[in-house]
């Protein structure tokens, strides 16, 4: 399963959302919006917004969250599944 991370660099939420998922062990690709403008574009049209952070996951999307959202997210989605990735 692939999944992908948009961040900003200077964001503490992107910080902590990438802390949860490197203690769980879960590979993941990160793509920085500020410096990747089609990153940018890209999560834009995701979720429709320019806040970060913004998961992707088979077409599932969590925007602007924190560690419990994600927590929640992960649960109702993701619970016993297996990831890789690169």
């Amino acid at each position: 399963m692939k999944i992908r991370l948009f961040i900003k660099p200077y964001c503490p939420w992107c910080h902590k959302a990438q802390r949860w998922l490197d203690e769980r062990g879960i590979k993941y690709e990160t793509l920085d919006v500020i410096s990747d403008s089609k990153a940018m574009t890209e999560m834009v049209n995701l979720s429709g917004q320019r806040l970060a952070p913004v998961i992707e996951m088979e077409g599932k999307v969590l925007a602007d969250f924190g560690p419990e959202e994600l927590a929640a997210f992960w649960a109702k989605n993701y619970s016993g599944a297996t990831f890789s990735q690169k």
